[in-house]
């Protein structure tokens, strides 16, 4: 099995990691626009050859792990190169345009749109670890416009990788995926932002951050570079998704101005609900 990974970062990387444990007989061409990456990936055994765009003609399955404004275009040229029999799945974090782009496509139907909710805040081949997907979910959208051989083949390497497969329409994912995904990036950052700020004047703020400081703004360490298009593909989604969050931030805000801190505490224990619904999500 021919297998071209295009964008040897945390997600391809890893991706890879695990195919070859799966199928020893795969193998692995990498791409990449940075040549570091590549020699990187090179020497972490992430790949075992390297390869340009034009070489997917040779491809059984290729992985677009790329960021999301550059896959647009990507995923075309890779669907105007492929063969007939070719697996295309790419891994994007915003389905919508991705899949509008492609829609009328002839090869349509060798396209898979997933998203594996999956990750670090690292980023790079450096950053790939085995294992990373095992007890994840992977979303695929638009399934029905799959050849139904190639759904199958996609099925058994997710489910090989150790994810839990999840179906949702373009539309709704990227709605959802604003709330317990891209949220939760804009507040670590700006959050992270609020305390740099601060410590400009205080000299001693970091040394009293404790765990719960660094696990609320790890997100923080995420690659701008790859978030930043994220927003602005799903900039409707994220901007009602951040007047909702406003709102309750002004509103508690509110309770504290009013001193009214049993209204706080009614706030909280309404919230500690969410232990029941994250119960087993690692």
């Amino acid at each position: 099995m021919n297998v071209y990974i295009i964008g040897i970062g945390l997600i391809g990387g890893s991706m890879s990691l695990d195919i070859q444990e799966k199928y020893p007989e795969a193998i692995i061409y990498g791409i990449d626009a940075n040549e570091t990456h590549l020699e990187e990936a090179l020497q972490g055994k992430l790949i075992h050859k390297k390869a340009i765009l034009q070489d997917v003609q040779f491809a059984d399955v290729v992985i677009v792990t790329i960021p999301v404004h550059v896959s647009v275009g990507v995923i075309t040229e890779v669907l105007n190169t492929i063969n007939d029999d070719t697996l295309v799945i790419d891994a994007g974090s915003t389905k919508e345009k991705i899949c509008e782009s492609i829609a009328t496509h002839p090869k349509r139907r060798n396209f898979l749109a997933s998203h594996p909710i999956a990750g670090t805040e690292f980023s790079g081949p450096k950053a790939a670890v085995k294992g990373l997907f095992i007890g994840k979910t992977i979303i695929i959208c638009e399934v029905e416009k799959t050849a139904f051989t190639l759904q199958e083949k996609a099925l058994e390497i997710f489910k090989n990788l150790g994810m839990r497969i999840r179906y949702m329409d373009s539309k709704s994912h990227d709605k959802h995926i604003a709330y317990v995904s891209h949220l939760s990036h804009i507040s670590s950052f700006m959050l992270g932002k609020t305390v740099i700020e601060k410590e400009k004047n205080e000299r001693d703020i970091f040394d009293l951050a404790g765990s719960g400081f660094a696990s609320t703004v790890r997100l923080a360490k995420s690659s701008p570079a790859m978030w930043t298009p994220i927003f602005e593909q799903n900039k409707a989604n994220v901007i009602e998704t951040l007047e909702e969050y406003i709102a309750n931030l002004q509103e508690f805000k509110n309770l504290m101005l009013q001193d009214n801190f049993e209204g706080i505490y009614q706030e909280m224990e309404n919230t500690n609900h969410i232990k029941k619904i994250l119960k087993g999500i690692k």
